[in-house]
């Protein structure tokens, strides 16, 4: 009795029946086991709503559209809550006045999710992320000349911070995280305008990071630093020193003389 021969192409079908039976069993049993990325997300950002209509919605509205006493926070991004709730500048504690850093009121976890809740609301400036504020590259001197630019007119040249108008002022900068400055720069607090990457690029984003960390860790070698608070406040002592020396000189020079 004579066999019959296969078909040659019959090995390639039964491998192909077996591949596709294995990767089928394989994606079910991935799909069940695979952690709920989106799920997660979305309870940070119930959490978050709960946060905000606890705490934020008496002054901001309970859809965040803004009120009388704060505006709407649609579209402002993720960076504008990490940076206004992290550094303690909101909850104001009354409205209609200057938000100062103080000691945050909410822990990271509760930061994080009213900032996944507002970003949820609109597009905005996204929290930074550790590369986005590396500074291992970036120009010192071109930063000092762009923050001179830019930003001392507010802030003071040594970053000291200085007066506005309306009896505000602009906040010392000596304390400042790298992610904290990229965010101010980003979301343009209160009377600071916005330095979009259109405005500014990333890389001179961090050249300004990186000249004021080289700033906060100056321990002023040659002397007494009067400051740091430039040339007025330099001048100012100067003439109160010089003045005050003449005046003993001159005294001086007149009792001797009786």
């Amino acid at each position: 009795m004579a066999l019959s021969r296969r078909h040659p192409a019959a090995l390639f079908a039964v491998l192909a029946v077996a591949l596709g039976t294995t990767g089928a069993a394989y994606a079910a049993i991935s799909t069940g086991t695979a952690p709920k990325t989106g799920a997660a997300s979305q309870t940070q950002v119930e959490e978050g709503k709960s946060l905000f209509l606890e705490g934020c919605s008496s002054c901001h509205g309970l859809a965040a559209q803004g009120s009388s006493d704060g505006p709407s926070l649609i579209g402002v991004g993720a960076a504008a809550v990490d940076f206004q709730v992290g550094t303690g500048r909101m909850p104001l504690a009354a409205p209609a006045i200057q938000a100062m850093p103080k000691t945050p009121v909410y822990n990271e976890e509760q930061i994080a999710a009213l900032a996944s809740y507002v970003a949820s609301l609109g597009p905005g400036p996204a929290i930074p992320t550790s590369e986005m504020v590396d500074t291992s590259g970036a120009d010192l001197a071109l930063g000092g000349e762009l923050f001179r630019t830019n930003c001392a007119q507010c802030h003071s040249v040594s970053a000291k911070g200085g007066a506005l108008s309306q009896g505000r002022a602009a906040p010392s900068l000596m304390n400042a995280q790298g992610k904290e400055i990229y965010e101010a720069m980003v979301t343009g607090p209160q009377s600071m305008p916005i330095f979009s990457d259109k405005i500014m690029t990333l890389q001179n984003k961090k050249d300004i990071i990186r000249y004021l960390q080289e700033l906060q860790k100056n321990q002023s070698p040659g002397g007494f630093s009067l400051g740091r608070l430039g040339p007025v406040t330099e001048g100012l002592f100067l003439f109160i020193a010089g003045l005050g020396a003449l005046i003993v000189a001159a005294i001086w020079i007149g009792a001797k003389a009786k």
